[in-house]
């Protein structure tokens, strides 16, 4: 084959490959999706309803686990009369006592199980105030990214690890505002400026110089 084949075959295979690389840029633009972010515990720590749910499940848990260390206080002292007097004691009585504190041991802990078990009263309690205001904020984003397009809208507060996020693709206060909430101070928030002040790492513009600048 000639020198010119040769070069020319090149030529052919070099465009080629700069046109392939061109359609599937085109390709992927065409394709581009719009994303978004949440911070979906800085929504429900800003709602009122949120608010007043949590407190109802802190004075339950409160009252619940009082119930329970008052069992406790109960077998505790069962259990020191009983060492004190088990001397005078037959063994028939002192069986009879045992019996009674183990059964009371097992009550408290069945108790305990109960009310702070896995799906237990306070999971369900949990349930019953949360959720739905959970499926509220769902609901909201959802809509949120019907309407404006969003592809996928990233939930901040999740284990989603996000290294650097550009405070304009936030959408929480958005959420809040659709919901009829006002947002309030995000953490690492400037008070004077509104401005994030994120310890996530935020892109600098290098300085121009008055000569660049012209």
């Amino acid at each position: 084959m000639s020198t010119f084949m040769k070069n020319f075959n090149r030529l052919y295979t070099y465009i080629g490959a700069v046109l392939f690389v061109a359609l599937l840029c085109s390709a992927n633009e065409s394709m581009a999706q719009k994303y978004a972010y949440v911070n979906s515990q800085y929504i429900l720590d800003n709602m009122t309803e949120y608010k007043t749910a949590q407190q109802q499940l802190d004075n339950l848990s409160l009252s619940w686990q009082k119930e329970i260390e008052d069992k406790y206080a109960i077998i505790d002292k069962l259990y020191k009369s009983y060492q004190a007097e088990q001397i005078l004691l037959t063994e028939e009585m002192k069986k009879k006592r045992q019996d009674e504190i183990t059964s009371k041991e097992k009550d408290v802990k069945d108790l305990q199980k109960q009310r702070f078990g896995y799906e237990g009263d306070l999971f369900k309690k949990k349930q019953d105030l949360v959720k739905p205001i959970q499926d509220k904020v769902y609901n909201a984003v959802k809509k949120l990214a019907t309407d404006q397009g969003y592809a996928v809208i990233f939930d901040k507060s999740g284990d989603l690890i996000m290294l650097y996020t550009n405070p304009k693709y936030d959408k929480s206060d958005d959420i809040l505002l659709a919901l009829g909430y006002k947002p309030g101070k995000k953490e690492g928030t400037d008070a004077k400026t509104g401005t994030g002040t994120s310890k996530t790492p935020m892109k600098t513009e290098t300085p121009r110089t008055e000569e660049e600048k012209k």
